[in-house]
């Protein structure tokens, strides 16, 4: 395995309010996670925060022997939790009140891949040299393109085409999508929304398709994002898996 991730603020917004990990565990186990935060006064930096800051750390501690079960269990758990420490902290912050995040993972161990998602941050899969989206995105137009009131061409230029439906700490009660990822897949990609919302999925692909080192492709997507506008906190978090007899 070979993995990398990078944030950047992008050209629009004065500060970041994205938190990206990617961390092992002595199993060889690994987690990829980016949040993104929202919330006036950097309470949106302090909510992405909380979040990659507890997953990193409860990973490391609690992940172990866990079967698929197990791990989408864990997946529930975790994100309830973080849920509830950003509530927690609101209470004692009022400077943080509506204060929120995103939240995209990926558990990856030598049995399965399982992805978490809550919001509109993305999780994509290559395989076969073909880049998929994994994930669901809790956008209001996503809903309504899913309803047949939109079409995906006018859910693009929709002035409320970043609303959420779903956020960590905008409810006391949170459910989380899951998805159940084919092993047969070579690399693993998040990003915030700041990166899907300048590139589309194909000029994704070409560039994880291109030459160069894991770190070169993520600087160049975050590059590109950056050309076209860089209008959000870009974050990327790249993962390459080699198969036995590889140059790793």
């Amino acid at each position: 395995m070979k993995s990398f991730y990078l944030t950047d603020a992008g050209k629009v917004r004065d500060h970041n309010e994205d938190s990206v990990i990617i961390v092992k565990n002595d199993e060889d186990s690994y987690l990829m996670a980016i949040a993104d935060g929202m919330g006036g006064h950097s309470a949106g930096e302090v909510a992405s925060s909380i979040a990659i800051g507890y997953l990193g750390k409860y990973f490391k501690e609690s992940f172990r022997n866990m079967s698929k079960v197990d791990a989408v269990n864990w997946i529930r758990d975790s994100v309830d939790e973080v849920n509830t420490l950003i509530f927690q902290h609101e209470k004692t912050h009022p400077e943080s009140k509506g204060m929120g995040t995103t939240l995209v993972m990926a558990i990856l161990t030598k049995d399965y891949l399982l992805f978490g998602n809550v919001g509109d941050s993305s999780g994509f899969v290559m395989k076969d040299k073909n880049l998929h989206k994994v994930t669901y995105d809790h956008t209001l137009v996503n809903l309504l393109v899913s309803a047949g009131e939109l079409t995906k061409e006018e859910a693009s230029v929709h002035p409320k085409k970043n609303v959420l439906m779903k956020a960590l700490g905008a409810s006391t009660e949170i459910d989380v999508d899951i998805f159940d990822c084919d092993m047969g897949v070579s690399e693993i990609l998040l990003s915030s929304d700041g990166l899907t919302g300048m590139l589309e999925r194909e000029h994704i692909e070409k560039v994880l398709l291109g030459e160069g080192s894991i770190e070169d492709k993520v600087i160049k997507l975050i590059n590109k994002a950056n050309n076209r506008g860089g209008t959000d906190n870009i974050s990327v978090a790249y993962l390459v898996r080699f198969e036995e007899g590889e140059d790793k």
